[in-house]
């Protein structure tokens, strides 16, 4: 009995020292993470600032009554990728859009609608006061010119914007370890340094930036709908890829990536409230496309929407942002309650899958 009791009292201050240690460990870890996360913060917070710049005589949307907030208001935020990087020097401001995908968030849902409107699309331009293809919109007037378009087309208001050029694309990708995606055919296709050296074979696989900017560029094989159907599962699996664990300890190198290649009119506030969409995890992404064709009967190639699908595609934004009222779809005045919202959503998006 006494020797039992002996080797409890010698074991006791093992477990102690033991207990010491790991909650010196603990505390340490704790204190490491809270500091990275302070350390990630004043990046993010450098970043933005550096990002941010705001379009002249435009606080918010002309289809606003008031500026919306992200923590409580459906928002859309509008992804201009331009034609153009350092090694081609063409200026942000006179560059074409590249690809343009239009995302809305449904607050109340957590849910993101991507759209993309390929680059040829056939579009009255009111910067210019006349039709023309929709890329021609930022090298007429910059990033406010297409806002425009984008709000003219599709009878919505843009509340936020991205701009980025084809560094900016390349280096968060590449900050990022690469994403998955999938490549649907044989590709040999131009680089950032308008060079053909991205050679990818068929099927899903792990690119880095410069193949993955290829992959969303290319059309070669196919045409403008399917190419912004690539560049919309392109964002989603960068999304993915951001939103998750493993993404954590290179956010730093996606913030620096970001650099001058990136403007935006969000402040760091209303970057931060956007982040409650992942809150619970990635959120719902669906995607919406317009049905067209493609015209070369001016001698000029253009891309010309159904104007059937056009009119689903808008419908299916308007319910999302909570935009449509009974007048517009059931001949009464008064406004949507939210389960009819999410009624013609769910039926019309249903007919574009």
């Amino acid at each position: 009995m006494s020797k039992t009791r002996t080797s409890r009292r010698k074991g006791r201050p093992k477990l102690r020292l033991f207990l010491k240690i790991a909650l010196i460990l603990v505390t340490s870890a704790l204190i490491c993470v809270s500091a990275y996360a302070v350390y990630l913060t004043k990046q993010a917070e450098s970043a933005a600032n550096n990002a941010y710049e705001t379009l002249s005589d435009r606080e918010k949307s002309d289809k606003r009554e008031v500026k919306v907030e992200p923590l409580e208001d459906n928002v859309s935020v509008l992804f201009i990728g331009i034609d153009d990087s350092e090694q081609r020097g063409q200026g942000a401001e006179n560059s074409r859009s590249d690809a343009l995908i239009l995302a809305t968030l449904n607050n109340k849902a957590k849910t993101v609608k991507l759209l993309s409107i390929p680059r040829d699309s056939y579009v009255y331009v009111p910067y210019v006061g006349y039709k023309d293809k929709i890329t021609h919109a930022h090298a007429y007037g910059g990033s406010l010119a297409t806002i425009e378009t984008v709000e003219e087309l599709l009878d919505i208001p843009i509340d936020y914007y991205v701009r980025m050029n084809f560094n900016a694309f390349i280096e968060i990708v590449d900050a990022l370890d690469g994403i998955e995606a999938e490549v649907p055919y044989s590709l040999h296709e131009k680089d950032e340094f308008d060079r053909n050296t991205v050679n990818l074979q068929p099927g899903l696989q792990t690119l880095n930036g410069r193949e993955a900017l290829a992959l969303a560029r290319t059309r070669k094989q196919d045409n403008d709908l399917e190419r912004g159907k690539r560049q919309q599962e392109i964002m989603k699996a960068i999304v993915s890829k951001a939103a998750s664990a493993s993404a954590l300890l290179k956010y730093d190198d996606v913030l620096e990536a970001v650099g001058d290649n990136m403007k935006t009119d969000m402040t760091f506030k209303e970057m931060k409230s956007l982040l409650s969409y992942f809150a619970s995890g990635m959120p719902r992404m669906d995607s919406v496309n317009i049905e067209g064709y493609d015209d070369m009967s001016t001698g000029t190639y253009y891309y010309k929407f159904d104007e059937e699908s056009l009119e689903e595609a808008t419908q299916i934004l308007h319910s999302h942002l909570g935009l449509e009222t009974e007048d517009s779809v059931q001949g009464v005045g008064a406004p949507y309650a939210t389960e009819s919202i999410d009624k013609v959503e769910n039926d019309t998006f249903s007919k574009t899958r």
